[in-house]
């Protein structure tokens, strides 16, 4: 019975931890899923059909090489499940995601969406699906495609055109502040 009542305490002690554990690995997955959906929800929001291309080439170029890079390379996770640690290609799209953000849109976009990729990979390293050196190794892999892929946005501030008028023609130009 004492053995009992204290392999009961301890199941209620390691309770609170599991549950955060828990907790913050469903975090991380939503954020893995929010991550994209919000850039592609920004790029729609600004119309900005050529970003969106962007990201899309740059997003599957990134979870592609980490496929690929994880049937290369076999490292085994730190809770020994398997040998599939290496570049988790759901966290390559949330680095996609983020590094797009930033890299389109500035830091007023990229701040929030570093955080939130910042959780999903350490929410992968506390339950012990991935190392850290995993995590960082998406995240560079997604940098550097999207450094090589996406370019600034930027609004049309200038507009010029021309009129055709019944003497001849007008020329407008319209400038946004």
């Amino acid at each position: 019975m004492r053995l009992f009542s204290l392999g009961f305490a301890a199941l209620l002690l390691a309770s609170p931890a599991d549950a955060a554990s828990t907790s913050l690995r469903n975090a991380g997955n939503a954020l893995i899923i929010a991550l994209p959906v919000a850039a592609a929800g920004v790029s729609a929001l600004h119309r900005d059909w050529k970003g969106f291309g962007e990201f899309t080439i740059s997003a599957a170029l990134s979870v592609g090489s980490a496929y690929a890079l994880r049937r290369i390379v076999r490292d085994r996770r730190p809770d020994h499940s398997d040998f599939d640690g290496f570049t988790p290609p759901d966290l390559a799209l949330a680095d996609s995601s983020a590094d797009y953000l930033w890299n389109r849109y500035g830091w007023q976009y990229g701040v929030p969406a570093y955080a939130a990729q910042f959780v999903s990979s350490y929410a992968l390293t506390d339950g012990k699906k991935n190392h850290w050196y995993d995590t960082l190794g998406s995240a560079v892999l997604a940098f550097g495609f999207d450094y090589a892929i996406v370019s600034r946005y930027r609004r049309e501030r200038y507009h010029l055109s021309v009129e055709p008028q019944p003497n001849g023609a007008s020329l407008r130009f319209v400038m946004q502040f």
